[in-house]
């Protein structure tokens, strides 16, 4: 792994915290993500299950937790299974966790290699008096999952040999618990933020017209991959002039040219937590006078938004006041006619013709992280905050975001020392 190694307190306050809010005589069972394959004998990056970080911080496919917290023998209480080793994988494919390795970094006395998991479960599941397995499934709400994942195998495999037993979803739990970070976990996302940042300002010196994107893109992967990051937290968008006004453009092939304002979208991961920084920026080093209308009028809908959060906010009814506030703004940009806005149908608001996003979303392990986007916000939870106006009649897009931390009075922002401002900008890239 490129991080440094993360204390084993956390992974054990984690699990106290699952154990706390589960039923008595109950059983939990987690999977690793599976290694996705490419063509041939490729296979994908692996990329851990992000529940199964969460509780253990192990970072290596084919790993099981299993807790039952009410077994007779103490010992059994906890276990992580791994992927055995041998001679031949450590010569293909490296170093694997030994068991001692794993009982330092996650505080699980009990390891076992995961061939002796069906035989403990087995156990577990027979003498424990269990009343209630737990089983986790992927429920983010935007979640689309074509391929049937190494949890749902396990789901309908326990359910079939163990019919009869009460089974309960682990996922709300979950979401629950990663939902309000630690201050360990706010560390690592500041960690990320900042590696992050040092990538913003070499891209600021490295912009001109006639670079092409992809060029842009990797100048960000350089400066993640040097300071420890495995790399983009999200495919990431480099999208200038036109290409700004599409939300999720990935492309990044275009050149960039004199007069047009450049969107990134870019993120670091650090240590499988995320951050998700938006900028906008002028190629030749200075917007003109339209351009900086617009992004001042994002950004001071930005600082807007910022002031408004604190614990006890509902994000909907935020993002309603947000869209009241952009609508006002675009109005002075003569984009809206205020007439024509008093009489427009509820249904059919003329702002989302330039504003049709979300004003943010949570943020941890998972870019789009888990928790109920209708439960009033917590302190300890982390969002960004990304209003954008995107002009597609005049080749302008511009999204301003930033991550911040809820507090009992407002809010941490995790990139506080990112530049902003239009002249910050223009005098970095004018290497002033």
């Amino acid at each position: 792994m490129r991080y440094k190694n993360i204390s084993k307190d956390l992974f054990v306050t984690n699990r106290k915290k699952l154990v706390k809010a589960l039923k008595s005589n109950a059983v939990v069972v987690v999977n690793a993500n599976d290694i996705m394959p490419t063509n041939s004998d490729g296979s994908m990056r692996f990329r851990q299950n992000s529940d199964l970080f969460y509780l253990t911080g192990v970072d290596q496919e084919e790993t099981i937790l299993l807790l039952c917290p009410d077994f007779p023998d103490k010992k059994y209480r906890e276990i992580l299974f791994l992927r055995e080793t041998s001679d031949l994988i450590a010569t293909w494919e490296g170093h694997k966790l030994t068991k001692e390795e794993a009982r330092k970094a996650t505080g699980i006395e009990t390891v076992q290699w995961v061939s002796e998991f069906p035989r403990l479960f087995h156990t577990i599941m027979v003498m424990g008096d269990v009343s209630h397995v737990y089983l986790n499934t992927n429920d983010h709400y935007r979640a689309d999952i074509p391929v049937e994942t190494r949890e749902m195998r396990f789901v309908k495999s326990c359910q079939q040999k163990y019919p009869l037993y009460k089974y309960e979803r682990l996922a709300p739990i979950m979401h629950s618990l990663r939902s309000v970070k630690s201050t360990h976990e706010i560390e690592l996302l500041q960690r990320a933020c900042d590696i992050t940042e040092q990538a913003f300002r070499r891209v600021l010196k490295f912009v001109k017209p006639g670079v092409k994107e992809y060029e842009i893109e990797a100048e960000w992967a350089h400066e993640f991959l040097r300071n420890g990051s495995r790399g983009f937290a999200y495919e990431p968008i480099i999208a200038s002039g036109p290409n700004a006004c599409v939300l999720h453009y990935i492309e990044n092939n275009k050149a960039c040219q004199d007069g047009d304002v450049l969107l990134l979208d870019v993120g670091a991961e650090y240590a499988n937590y995320n951050a998700d920084l938006t900028r906008s920026i002028p190629v030749n080093g200075k917007f003109s006078k339209r351009q900086k209308d617009v992004y001042n009028a994002v950004l001071r809908v930005q600082r807007e938004a910022m002031k408004m959060l604190k614990p006890g906010v509902k994000y909907f009814e935020y993002h309603k006041e947000i869209q009241k506030i952009m609508e006002a703004e675009l109005i002075g940009l003569k984009l809206l006619d205020k007439k024509e806005v008093k009489n427009q149908s509820a249904d059919k608001p003329l702002y989302a013709k330039y504003f049709m996003h979300g004003t943010g979303h949570q943020l941890g392990l998972d870019v789009h992280d888990v928790g109920n986007m209708y439960h009033p916000m917590q302190v300890g939870q982390v969002w960004t905050v990304e209003p954008g106006i995107y002009i597609r009649e005049e080749g302008l897009g511009i999204r301003i975001e930033n991550n911040v931390v809820i507090q009992k009075n407002g809010v941490h922002d995790l990139m506080k020392n990112i530049p902003v401002e239009v002249e910050e900008i223009e005098d970095l890239m004018n290497g002033k």
